[in-house]
């Protein structure tokens, strides 16, 4: 029976964090890691966009969105119950981490690319975020409670670049319970498993 195919990026965030989905769920997926200069023909055909995550299930059914790849591999098997937290506690805290967030990170990891303001401007834009999770995890040792959820996961990755602009800046900054979460995850086998190099998906293999 053929497999689900996820075109794959091994350091993108988006990607990352299906990959942790997916892997947490035990579902087999044929995972094809791409070049960003020289993407397959194949992936530009189901999804024109050019962007990963895509997956595209035997069906033909293509998921070309990172968070609609999360809630398909959870909602088949979700054994840590990352989909057990509150729904629209979950959607408020990723859509701030997908939106203003990830904007200031693009600004602060690039200051180059955006002149208007300063680096030091676009970190200050992005503390907004990281004061907000700093609080939550003041409280409870994850983001929305004492256990992971699927906000846990599709943050980690944007909060894991956010940290490595400045690593010696981070180290030292007001955000403590933050760095022990962040540390939490790095040093999980979850994440050692999904950020295992993979040969790069040759265009010249059988595609579709």
């Amino acid at each position: 029976m053929a497999l689900p195919i996820l075109y794959s990026y091994r350091r993108c965030p988006y990607a990352m964090r299906v990959r942790m989905a997916i892997w947490a769920a035990n579902i087999q997926v044929e995972v094809r890691e791409i070049s960003l200069r020289e993407k397959p023909a194949h992936l530009l055909q189901i999804s024109p966009k050019g962007t990963v995550p895509v997956l595209q299930l035997p069906d033909s059914t293509v998921l070309e969105q990172s968070l609609d790849i999360m809630q398909w591999a959870l909602a088949q098997n979700d054994p840590q119950g990352w989909l057990n937290a509150d729904p629209e506690a979950m959607s408020q805290l990723i859509a701030l981490n997908d939106g203003d967030f990830k904007k200031a990170l693009d600004r602060y990891k690039y200051p180059d690319r955006y002149p208007e303001h300063t680096q030091a401007f676009y970190r200050e834009q992005g503390e907004q975020f990281l004061r907000r999770l700093e609080e939550a995890l003041g409280q409870h040792d994850y983001l929305l409670g004492e256990k992971p959820s699927m906000a846990d996961v599709a943050i980690f990755p944007f909060i894991r670049q956010f940290s490595a602009v400045d690593a010696a800046w981070f180290a030292t900054s007001t955000y403590p319970q933050l760095r022990v979460w962040l540390a939490g995850w790095l040093e999980g086998p979850l994440f050692a498993e999904i950020m295992q190099k993979m040969p790069v998906f040759s265009m010249t293999a059988s595609e579709g």
